[in-house]
């Protein structure tokens, strides 16, 4: 791999990050303000959507717990995106102890977020 795709691989990698945390920051925005409107979560006291099916459905109710909710999975995913493009430049830069390296970062990451999943419900 020549400089010039490791330099624009480089920018991919600064972009999904930047703009992982504006969408994100977009949409917990949004969650807050419509908390503010309606007074309430949508939810009642002490419940929060914690998994994907009742975070899906509380966003088609639009629960303001529920677009919070989906802004913290956004922030959350945007780093894991930059580990996935590290390990394809890596792949590509024929550097295969850092993709190995890389690979088992990302293992661990979805791991830990299973675990958390399963812990939490």
């Amino acid at each position: 791999m020549n400089k010039q795709e490791m330099n624009n691989i480089e920018l991919i990698i600064g972009k999904i990050l930047r703009i992982g945390v504006i969408i994100s920051v977009a949409v917990m925005i949004i969650g807050l303000l419509m908390l503010m409107i309606e007074g309430n979560g949508g939810y009642s006291a002490n419940q929060f959507p914690t998994s994907f099916k009742s975070i899906g459905q509380g966003l088609l109710a639009l629960k303001p717990d529920a677009v919070l909710m989906l802004g913290v999975f956004l922030l959350i995913l945007t780093p894991v995106l930059r580990v996935v493009v590290s390990i394809y430049a890596f792949f590509k830069e024929h550097d295969y102890l850092y993709t190995y390296i890389t690979t088992f970062v990302l293992i661990i990451l979805l791991g830990a977020m299973i675990a958390g999943y399963w812990i939490g419900r």
